[in-house]
């Protein structure tokens, strides 16, 4: 064999052999920075995120891929502009780590005093109807400002509902995130693209129950659906169980507002194209989401995740 072949080998066997240590140590850290951040006030904690995010994000390759994104999306704008998109972009990222140890306490909307708060909302009367209804809906939301607080929201006034989240590769760090998102979240699904996480989102509409969906993530094998003028892999599922079940299908996006406060905006159900026998258009109805995701985003693209290779091929 090869000497290069064997070093290779023996590297893998290295790797595999400490992986599980650093893992341990990664999470374990990641732990300690949880409780410091917790223990912090929720305004100092996001504005510090934000500082350190804006000062060493920069620095960092994926900034290149977040402005080239950019460029292609607004090529009226000038690169003075981009950069400046590109800052509050870092500026947002470092506030939503920071807030993730508070998210039970940010959440403050108070049906009686709706404006009185840390949050406002805006279509509650739509949420009011989801969960009295007695029927399944689909909810999809979007990268934009601090997007785990539809979930919280969901959880907090007794909407059922299952929110499907990208699992982190890290284990020891995903079993410590789901053990807290559990506590604020509801129920939660870990993505995946096999039969067996399509069939459970399809048991969670067939219980008559609300599933929650990201939207805006690539995916390989996706539709090419156009997103700010360039085909991007589009997850189809949506399109697919709205057909199935022939369910009420809404979105909600987030907004960052001035002073650490934010506005959820839950839309009316959606009209989505049907085919001729009558039944959704899986194809068109991700046009339609798709659409609905980029006027989100143009409105406040510093809220946005640029820096994700959505229309990488």
């Amino acid at each position: 064999m090869p000497l290069k072949i064997r070093l290779y080998i023996l590297y893998r066997r290295i790797s595999n052999a400490v992986r599980p240590a650093i893992d341990w140590l990664v999470a374990t850290l990641a732990v300690g920075a949880f409780r410091l951040v917790r223990a912090l006030p929720i305004d100092r904690a996001s504005n510090t995120g934000a500082a350190i995010a804006r000062s060493f994000g920069p620095l960092l390759p994926v900034n290149r891929l977040g402005m080239d994104n950019l460029r292609h999306a607004f090529p009226e704008k000038s690169e003075a502009e981009l950069k400046a998109i590109l800052r509050e972009v870092w500026d947002n990222l470092g506030r939503i780590a920071a807030e993730y140890p508070h998210l039970d306490h940010i959440w403050d909307w108070d049906e009686a005093n709706p404006g009185g708060g840390r949050v406002e909302a805006t279509g509650m009367e739509y949420f009011t109807d989801l969960r009295d209804d007695g029927k399944p809906a689909i909810i999809f939301t979007a990268h934009l400002a601090n997007w785990e607080l539809p979930a919280v929201c969901a959880a907090r006034h007794d909407l059922p509902t299952t929110a499907v989240y990208r699992t982190p590769n890290n284990a020891y760090v995903a079993r410590r995130l789901l053990k807290i998102r559990r506590g604020t979240m509801g129920e939660l699904l870990a993505a995946g693209s096999g039969q067996a996480v399509a069939f459970a989102m399809a048991s969670v509409l067939e219980k008559g129950d609300h599933l929650g969906l990201l939207v805006d993530q690539r995916l390989t094998r996706g539709l090419k659906i156009d997103f700010f003028g360039r085909p991007a892999s589009t997850n189809p599922i949506l399109g697919r169980l709205a057909r199935r079940f022939d369910c009420p299908v809404h979105g909600v996006r987030v907004v960052r507002l001035p002073g650490n406060r934010f506005r959820l905006d839950l839309t009316p159900p959606i009209e989505l194209p049907r085919d001729e026998e009558g039944l959704i258009d899986p194809e068109g109805a991700m046009r339609v989401v798709n659409e609905i995701v980029e006027g989100w985003v143009r409105e406040n693209p510093g809220q946005w995740l640029w820096l994700h290779n959505r229309w990488r091929m």
